[in-house]
């Protein structure tokens, strides 16, 4: 008798095996998996074409540690990847407001559990569907969202070194549970999902129900046509970025005011998109807008959470909030590598001798080769380093003497901090880049 044939995929089943072709060859697909219905499909399905198409597969789960039943889906999940041979990372997750709302405040812990867990190169497969994106819509629209915010979630998108894709975010809901039922596969409902006192629910279980059928798909349509128009968008703000900038983060403030203030606005989101921090809330960009014409010697620093702006020699620089420096030194005999609180020192120093790393206390006096003895604040303030970083600038010191300042963190985005740049160095030493030697 002839080998029966395999069975067709389902519509379901091939968009994961379409996912898994635009995936980097060698790298593992992970599932964020919560252990309610679509995660729990999503997981099942993957794991069937993962084997087949002998690719790695693993699932992450995220203990937010919310409610009574967190512990239920954590046990949930390890049953079900133990049944389909998937290995699983389970994270528990403290979730900080920080002036945020509590789902905002998940949200933020759960892509922090993304980025422990998920390895950079490899592809995490996010369960969201139709009427999620329906949701998402409305809540934007509510909230009195741009074209960014009606956009809803992409089916796609790089992130820190990862891939995020949502195979599923074109298909309705009922699709996915009908096939969850068709495999007789287990879940666990959210009991927060019933809460009507969150907008989320409310626009769940009474709004999208009356719009019938047709509802979630055609708002679905309107997040996708506002994507690809916020696409055109950052396309065409890049260009002016380039233009614009001065470095890292950093934007000539004349060119900037000479555009309209829509235009800035979108200049400004599209800075902090491209250095992967959060946008500034309505009136605090209000407000940063505001003084862009504020006198060059005016100290502008403007907070909100996860990012700041700060004004300085006709440059507007956004970044990630700096934390305090410790108070810290380290004896070093000029060859070995040796940690420091800003990354590891990647320099040799010659001729080697034992030698004290600390930040700059104010005081240090450099003797540079054909300028003679130079004060070292005044060399930073000639170097036009902005004060916030002459802050973090590293001196080797032997004994009373400053041999070499290095640069401090550039804190644009929170990975870019390492103090191999050498700012100044005395006559009589010389300082090597490691990988140089």
């Amino acid at each position: 008798m002839a080998p029966r044939p395999p069975e067709p995929l389902t519509p379901l089943e091939r968009l994961l095996t379409d996912a898994l072709a635009h995936t980097a060859p060698g790298r593992s697909v992970w599932v964020a998996l919560s252990g309610g219905l679509d995660s729990t499909l999503l997981l099942a399905l993957a794991a069937d074409v993962c084997q087949r198409a002998g690719r790695e597969l693993a699932a992450l789960h995220v203990n937010h540690g919310l409610q009574a039943a967190a512990r239920d889906f954590e046990v949930h999940c390890r049953t079900l990847c133990e049944s389909l041979g998937v290995a699983l990372e389970v994270a528990h997750v403290d979730v900080a407001l920080n002036g945020e709302g509590l789902e905002a405040a998940a949200r933020a812990a759960r892509y922090r559990a993304f980025e422990t867990h998920v390895p950079q190169g490899d592809t995490l497969w996010l369960a969201q569907h139709q009427n999620d994106q329906a949701e998402t819509f409305l809540l934007g629209a509510l909230r009195g969202s741009g074209v960014r915010g009606l956009a809803g979630m992409p089916e796609r998108r790089q992130w820190r070194g990862r891939t995020l894709v949502r195979p599923w975010l074109e298909r309705p809901r009922a699709e996915l549970e009908a096939a969850a039922w068709a495999r007789s596969l287990d879940w666990y409902d959210d009991p927060t999902n019933d809460d009507l006192a969150l907008l989320r629910n409310r626009l769940r279980h009474r709004v999208l129900p009356a719009l019938g059928a047709s509802g979630p798909r055609m708002l679905a349509r309107s997040a996708r046509l506002a994507g690809e128009a916020d696409a055109l968008l950052f396309d065409y703000a890049v260009q002016d970025l380039e233009a614009l900038s001065r470095g890292p983060g950093c934007l000539e403030v004349e060119g900037l005011r000479a555009h309209s203030p829509a235009r800035q606005r979108l200049l400004i989101r599209t800075l902090c998109q491209t250095l992967e921090l959060p946008t500034p809330p309505a009136a605090r960009l209000e407000s940063l807008l505001e003084q862009l014409g504020a006198a060059d010697d005016a100290r502008v620093h403007l907070r909100w959470p996860g990012a700041e702006a700060r004004r300085w020699r006709g440059g507007l620089y956004l970044m990630a909030p700096r934390q305090a420096l410790p108070a810290w030194q380290a004896s070093w005999n000029g060859e070995e590598g040796i940690a420091t609180p800003l990354g590891p020192l990647g320099l040799k120093l010659c001729p080697a001798r034992q030698v004290t790393l600390r930040f700059r206390r104010g005081g240090e006096v450099i003797d540079l080769a054909g300028r003679g003895r130079r004060d070292l604040k005044r060399l930073l303030q000639e170097a036009g380093l902005p004060p916030w970083r002459r802050e973090g600038v590293i001196v080797v010191m032997e004994g009373e003497r400053c041999l070499a300042a290095l640069a401090g963190p550039d804190r644009v985005t929170p990975d870019r901090v390492t103090p191999d740049r050498v700012l100044f160095q005395a006559r009589d030493v010389t300082l090597i880049a490691l990988n140089e030697l």
